[in-house]
């Protein structure tokens, strides 16, 4: 940065003494405005003596130094290779200082590329020129800045990508991995199921034959004399029985009898 400041002071010094073109009046008024700091109106007279004659070199030159103090880079450069053709026609020194104030300009762009090759056509010019090689040596120190940066970036957007990919893999499995878990769990379901109904079958094919061997059993054998007993004692039983109900009619016989003799 220091070095573009210093070169932008220096690289933007007006001489009428670069050229052999004879000064126009609007020329010779947009330096004085110029040398002033009133930059705004030193545009206006230089665009002026344009109006008059589009290819003056000194009013395209000197209307790009003024563009540049006013931040307009890009508007600098049109004028500045309007410049550039016939500016060769004159001295190196001329040159020189076209290509250098060239060069700051794409400095301020970060065209890093573009300003080397303007500071190295610049000292083609004039080889002993030291702020011309030390913004030169900025430049190239900026580039490969900006080219490690873009290496770092490119190292690790392939970082990310691998790791992407190793993630979609790896998430790939565990979903092949919970897919097998599910698939055995139903597996071991259905063999559950499988050996419950099968249990139950067995329980009801017990419960079916415990039914039918309880209708199949033959009843169990009575012996002769106590089959007797039992059947005298049934008709002992019975004679008791009726013997209580003659008696109980004989006495409702006899009440009915006292009833009726009254």
């Amino acid at each position: 940065m220091r070095y573009r400041l210093i070169t932008i002071l220096s690289g933007l010094l007006i001489s009428a003494s670069l050229f052999c073109q004879v000064d126009k009046k609007e020329v010779r008024g947009g330096n004085k405005f110029f040398k002033k700091g009133e930059i705004k109106e030193a545009e206006v007279e230089y665009k002026r003596a344009l109006l008059k004659d589009s290819t003056s070199m000194k009013a395209n030159y000197n209307l790009g130094n003024t563009l540049y103090r006013l931040e307009s880079a890009e508007e600098a450069l049109k004028y500045y290779k309007l410049a550039e053709d016939s500016v060769k026609m004159y001295s190196k020194a001329a040159t020189a200082d076209l290509f250098h104030n060239m060069g700051n300009t794409y400095l301020t762009q970060k065209k890093y590329k573009e300003a080397i090759e303007a500071f190295k056509e610049s000292l083609r010019k004039n080889p002993t020129d030291i702020e011309t090689k030390s913004n030169l040596a900025y430049a190239q120190k900026m580039l490969k800045e900006e080219e490690d940066q873009d290496q770092d970036q490119d190292q690790d957007q392939d970082q990310q990508d691998q790791n992407d990919d190793q993630n979609k893999d790896q998430d790939q499995q565990d979903q092949n991995k919970d897919q097998n878990q599910q698939d055995q769990n139903k597996d071991q379901n259905k063999d559950q199921n499988k050996d419950q109904q099968d249990q139950n079958k067995d329980k009801n094919q017990q419960d079916q034959n415990q039914d039918e061997q309880k209708q199949n059993t033959p009843p169990p054998k009575i012996d002769p004399k106590a089959a007797q007993q039992m059947l005298q004692a049934i008709e002992d039983k019975e004679k008791d029985t009726q013997d209580k109900v003659n008696k109980e009619k004989a006495k409702l016989l006899q009440s009915r009898q006292k009833e009726k003799n009254w």
